[in-house]
């Protein structure tokens, strides 16, 4: 069993207000990363980047979760809800992780080569920036308001930073110094961080 949420007392009115906040930065989180998808996999596909593509797929991932939390808040009892939400957010985890872990281990028993990508590296620079301000922002609404699947939300929004950082490591190693396996290393970090996090979903330990 997982732990209990630790649901604070709010009043009426500033829960209304922390539920339209959570509303909005899941708005602004599926914009985002609609566009970081298109990039990432269409830059990933021309450069054969198994972490890059990962890394598309992940935002894909980040808009099913963020859309499981705006299904959440639409109804009038969003604590009734929230238990789905957070199933799909760890299923989408798990997913994320399967097919990246797959990927990553062709490419090294393989030896693919993945090629520069200027697109790539620029992205996930700008990624680094957004997606800590995002997520701070997400999960100061969620454990305010005692909302599970709005911090778990939060947390995917943090995985995007940690794998902006890898990928950019690995991208920038591959361009300037020809580490191939430096790629689908990368993509390999992003498959374990989303098993713990997808865990961490599935059993609701993201509030407290």
């Amino acid at each position: 069993m997982g732990d209990a949420c630790c649901t604070p007392v709010v009043p009426d009115g500033r829960a209304l207000l922390l539920r339209r906040r959570i509303r909005l930065l899941v708005a602004v989180t599926i914009t985002y990363n609609v566009v970081e998808a298109v990039i990432a996999l269409a830059a990933g596909s021309v450069a054969g980047s198994t972490a890059l593509i990962g890394f598309g797929l992940d935002s894909v991932i980040e808009v099913a979760s963020a859309a499981a939390v705006a299904w959440q808040f639409s109804g009038s009892d969003p604590e009734r809800r929230e238990r789905t939400a957070l199933k799909v957010i760890a299923v989408s985890f798990f997913a994320l992780a399967a097919y990246v872990a797959v990927e990553s281990g062709l490419s090294l028993v393989q030896g693919d080569r993945a090629g520069h990508s200027t697109a790539g590296i620029v992205l996930a620079a700008v990624s680094l920036l957004v997606m800590p301000a995002l997520s701070h922002a997400q999960r100061r609404a969620g454990r305010e308001l005692g909302s599970a699947s709005a911090v778990a939300d939060s947390k995917q929004t943090l995985l995007c930073t940690y794998l902006s950082g890898v990928l950019l490591v690995g991208l920038v190693v591959n361009s300037l110094f020809g580490w191939w396996w430096a790629d689908p290393l990368a993509a390999l970090v992003i498959a374990v961080v989303a098993v713990r996090e997808g865990r961490e979903a599935w059993r609701g330990q993201h509030c407290c």
